[in-house]
């Protein structure tokens, strides 16, 4: 289980005249984290330093960046404050404006962790797990019961379909859809040609 943020945040703050610009983004990929940097850094293509941070969930990758500032004052700094959150399938760009004074490595240090902590303190903070998305056929005088045993399970139905039989598409914590494979829902309730369709983060309630 980890932490996440639902949209996109962007935010600023000043330090001796530079200006330290943060977006922070969900992603879910590597991929998707490089195409979001490549935007940022195009908007901002005069700025002096787009630094950086992602963690992605899938196979624990974390990767940061300076951009040129002095080693260690931007990328792990902000690092540190994804790890110390429990962030993940997060991207942080910091987009610095020199503002004519130095600020020597401690400075660069507190510039770049303030930027970061300010703009995840103003996202909305998710917490998620892995999960499974499947679909099954449901008879239309069982589905107000199946409706209820889901959500006693808690597994969300996301889209039904009305056709002869009731497609059900639902989602939820892996183990609570493996259960739906091997466990009879209810005597009542036949759940016809059950199958996973995806695996997928789902958002879940913090304990």
């Amino acid at each position: 289980m980890f932490k996440t943020i639902k949209k996109e945040i962007e935010t600023s703050v000043t330090e001796k005249k530079s200006k330290f610009i943060c977006h922070i983004y969900h992603v879910e990929s590597v991929e998707e984290a490089e195409e979001k940097l490549d935007e940022v850094r195009k908007k901002y293509h005069d700025a002096r330093h787009n630094c950086y941070v992602y963690r992605i969930a899938d196979g624990d990758i974390s990767k940061a960046s300076d951009d040129g500032e002095p080693s260690g004052t931007a990328g792990v700094p902000m690092l540190n404050i994804l790890n110390g959150n429990n962030l993940s399938n997060v991207l942080v760009v910091v987009t610095r404006y020199f503002g004519g004074i130095l600020l020597g490595t401690g400075g660069l240090v507190r510039a770049y962790s303030l930027a970061t902590t300010t703009a995840i303190e103003e996202a909305e903070i998710l917490v998620q797990t892995r999960g499974l998305e499947a679909e099954c056929f449901v008879g239309y005088n069982e589905f107000e019961e199946l409706k209820y045993h889901l959500k006693n399970r808690n597994i969300e139905i996301i889209n039904a379909e009305y056709a002869e039989k009731i497609k059900v598409i639902v989602e939820g914590k892996e183990e609570d859809i493996n259960k739906l494979l091997i466990e009879k829902i209810s005597d009542r309730i036949t759940l016809e040609n059950i199958q996973i369709l995806r695996k997928k983060y789902i958002s879940v309630e913090e304990k």
